[in-house]
């Protein structure tokens, strides 16, 4: 089994190719500022991670900026401090500012030559926008949470992707999903039968950050630690 086996990488985004752990803690700061007490950097991310795997579900066809607002009212709420409208509102807005990983945007207009290039993400379209500007590449295909009406590990999002995909002239063999979560991505890919690479963003860190605790590890044909050493794997086939 080689990358170059693959016509097209499918993507998550938000802690594949966009820091939003970063981007969390940032746009928290407001909130975990007013906390009695210190909150380490993994107890806001997972706290987090509860809430809005709950909303979503609860949730699924709501914008994620809007959802966004609820989770950072369901934090005030376990943190016992008070949080007004606007305060929620604006963390909804700062997925816009959220930064991309540095490695992110060569990696990706290296690879857009090699493979065809798709976002399954679970954010919606006007956030996305701004991202995908930090990104510097146009993907061939963007889904998002808000085009399909719900959010990964959702079976009705990967279904989505598929069909579109064959329409990009991509079958089910020839996608490798790339991913960081084990519980958004890689769980649904192997229920999926997909091939799947795991970018181990969180590989010197304990825990599994803003995402939620998949159960049994799911399993992945490739890893690598960065979009960075995927790209060094790629070019060293070639060389091959």
């Amino acid at each position: 089994m080689k990358l170059s086996d693959y016509k097209a990488l499918t993507f998550d985004v938000y802690g594949t190719l966009i820091d939003w752990e970063s981007g969390m803690v940032a746009g928290l700061k407001p909130l975990t500022d007013k906390v009695d007490r210190i909150l380490t950097r993994d107890e806001i991310l997972e706290a987090h991670a509860r809430h809005e795997s709950f909303q979503q579900a609860y949730t699924p066809a709501k914008r994620y900026q809007d959802l966004l607002p609820i989770v950072y009212r369901r934090l005030a709420e376990e943190w016992n401090v008070e949080v007004t409208l606007d305060e929620c509102e604006a963390y909804g807005q700062s997925v816009k500012d959220w930064p991309a990983f540095p490695d992110s945007p060569g990696a990706l207009q290296y690879l857009k030559k090699h493979f065809k290039l798709v976002v399954l993400t679970n954010t919606d379209n006007d956030s996305f926008q701004h991202s995908q500007a930090k990104l510097q590449v146009e993907f061939d295909g963007r889904y998002t949470a808000e085009d399909v009406g719900s959010y990964k590990p959702a079976d009705r999002n990967f279904d989505y992707m598929l069909e579109k995909l064959k329409s990009l002239g991509v079958e089910r063999h020839e996608v490798l999903h790339t991913a960081e979560s084990m519980f958004h991505d890689h769980e649904p890919a192997n229920k999926y039968g997909l091939a799947n690479c795991h970018i181990y963003r969180r590989y010197n860190q304990d825990g599994f950050g803003a995402t939620m605790t998949p159960g049994e590890m799911p399993t992945y044909d490739f890893r690598f630690n960065s979009m960075a050493d995927l790209v060094k794997a790629h070019q060293k086939e070639l060389e091959g």
